[in-house]
């Protein structure tokens, strides 16, 4: 069984806040104590270069009061018991708490741990290097065309504790993820790449390459040295998991955030009840799913990780929330309110969003196109929450012909439109949930380890 192994710091500390919490509620009506400590491991092997990196760690507590209209916080680095407890003093005596009665929470208490096989936390970093090592040997040797092969490993360990009136909670979040990068070059001098990445809140275990995995790498970088640019126009179109990934993140992810309805920067708020897709289409938040990327057991804000409906059977039915904006917005909180580390707000931040699978298989889906483009893989994605328009760029597709999948490759592919129109042109979804892990920014900043996904979808849109 998977250890707590809370930092010692932040284990001698952790009895006496429901002390520090009482002193809190002397003067602020909501009071809460965050205790979090990151940090982690990067290594990159190619050809030319092999670098292990330490992420810089984040060790340090959050005191927080809340009176309805206004969140007022304090951070402190550490855990040191006498320097907490004064910031405490000082924060409630100079912050002009207003009158509140705080809505009454459920009792939540335990403690809370990843599931691994192969801890990271117990391998060396020579046997991580190794690891990498190895996988970058099986891939560099498989064809003569191959000029490097990348492999890039991170890893990033999450400590928590949090307290209030109702609460004491402790979890550990582990996380890896693997990036496999094949360069190749063609007979004139072209140069191109394909890539493949495996991610979980999880151990070494999910990071096992096969032979298959692997060859597929190569394989899809010798195919783009033939690639074709495809001629703009609209076009039915499957999407593989990781590109219904990116659509859903950057329709419904980023533009349901509800910190962005109050902002008034979201067209999404005006369109809560309302159609925006096909009956087919169901949009999911959880952060309590097993094994994703983006997995937790309770947000910042301490509170439990539970799955929220945000599209169901095309209808929107509610964004994403915070504490703040909940309470603002007078909606049911979910388990979304996310810092990138204990010296930053905590935001209504997607976790892992996904389409819900639906009943068809793919080969149904491909034998019903009779020209189309089959999206094998993204590469980025935009949105624009106010004109709620999405830009994906996949990194290259296949065409469909007769209902069949041919070798002819176009790169890389834009996918524009207007999400509405996007997502009510589906008319099948795949019976299969595959999801990406990856880490996501507020804008420019505010990072948070995310995971999107979802089924295949065939659709109508406009591609570039």
């Amino acid at each position: 069984m998977t250890e707590l192994k809370l930092p010692i710091a932040m284990a001698e500390l952790r009895p006496v806040l429901g002390d520090i919490v009482e002193l809190g509620m002397d003067l602020a009506p909501y009071f809460s104590v965050l205790l979090s400590s990151r940090h982690g491991l990067s290594i990159v092997v190619d050809n030319r270069e092999e670098r292990v990196t330490e992420r810089a760690p984040t060790a340090g507590t959050v005191l927080s009061g809340f009176d309805g209209s206004t969140n007022f916080e304090r951070a402190v680095g550490g855990f040191n018991r006498e320097e907490i407890l004064a910031a405490t003093r000082d924060f409630i005596q100079g912050t002009p708490f207003q009158k509140y009665a705080p809505q009454a929470e459920s009792e939540r208490r335990g403690d809370f741990v990843t599931p691994v096989q192969i801890d990271p936390l117990e391998l060396s970093v020579q046997e991580k290097l190794d690891r990498c090592r190895a996988v970058q040997a099986r891939a560099k040797v498989r064809d003569a065309r191959i000029v490097n092969v990348r492999v890039v490993y991170n890893e990033l360990n999450e400590h928590a504790v949090f307290a209030d009136a109702s609460a004491d909670l402790a979890q550990r979040v582990q996380r890896v993820n693997m990036f496999v990068i094949v360069i190749v070059i063609g007979t004139a001098g072209e140069v191109r790449y394909d890539f493949s990445a495996k991610s979980g809140s999880a151990g070494w275990e999910v990071l096992n390459w096969s032979d298959e995995e692997i060859q597929s790498v190569v394989d899809g970088a010798l195919a783009l040295l033939n690639a074709e640019r495809i001629e703009p126009g609209e076009y039915r179109i499957i999407t593989t998991p990781g590109v219904s990934g990116t659509i859903c993140h950057e329709s419904f992810g980023h533009g349901v955030e509800t910190d962005m309805f109050l902002k008034e920067r979201a067209r999404a708020a005006h369109f809560i009840d309302k159609v925006v897709g096909s009956p087919l289409v169901n949009i999911a938040d959880d952060p309590s799913q097993p094994g994703s990327y983006g997995s937790y057991f309770f947000d910042d804000e301490g509170h439990m990780a539970a799955p929220t409906q945000i599209v169901e059977n095309g209808i929107f039915r509610r964004g994403i929330t915070d504490r703040y904006s909940a309470t603002a917005l007078e909606i049911p909180r979910s388990a979304n309110g996310r810092r990138q580390d204990y010296s930053r707000k905590a935001y209504a931040r997607m976790s892992n969003t996904f389409f819900s699978p639906g009943a068809s298989t793919l080969e149904e889906m491909i034998a019903q196109v009779a020209h189309g483009i089959f999206l094998d893989k993204w590469s980025s994605g935009m949105e624009d929450p106010q004109g709620w328009g999405i830009q994906v760029t996949c990194h290259y597709g296949h065409e469909i012909k007769g209902g069949k999948i041919t070798d002819r490759v176009f790169a890389p592919i834009g996918i524009t439109g207007y999400v509405p129109d996007v997502l009510q042109s589906i008319t099948a979804v795949s019976n299969v949930l595959e999801m990406d892990g990856g880490t996501c920014g507020k804008g420019h900043k505010e990072q948070v380890p995310v995971a999107s996904g979802g089924p295949h979808l065939l659709l109508t849109a406009r591609l570039g």
